[in-house]
Formats: structure tokens, C-alpha cells, sequence
């Protein structure tokens, strides 16, 4: 049950940062946090601290 069921203390200000926008977003219909969630990735540069995340032990 839960969103997390670890968190790194590496990646705790990344935490911090969703559980906020969740927080500040929650009353927003689904639709437009999809809308606004994918207009600000594709508009967004590479994030260097995420890069490659999904491969842990290869880097």
C-alpha cells in the first residue's frame, strides 16, 4: 500500500518535491494534470541527476 515503499535518501528532495506537487495539485482533474505533467516534460532538458536512472547498477 503506499506510493513509496523506499526511499533513498539520495533522491529525498525528489520525494519532497512530488509529494508537494501532488499536495498543490489534488483538487486538478486528471485530464489536466496529464496535460500540464507532459507539456513540462517535453518542454524540459535531460535531467542529469535522473539520466539513466532505470539502469542502477550500470553506471
Amino acid at each position: 500500500m503506499g506510493i513509496h515503499h523506499h526511499i533513498a535518501g539520495k533522491y529525498l528532495n525528489a520525494y519532497a518535491t512530488e509529494m508537494s506537487w501532488r499536495e498543490d495539485n489534488r483538487r486538478v482533474n486528471n485530464g489536466a494534470q496529464f496535460l500540464r505533467l507532459t507539456g513540462a516534460a517535453l518542454a524540459h532538458p535531460v535531467s542529469r541527476q535522473f539520466k539513466g536512472y532505470w539502469q542502477r547498477a550500470a553506471a
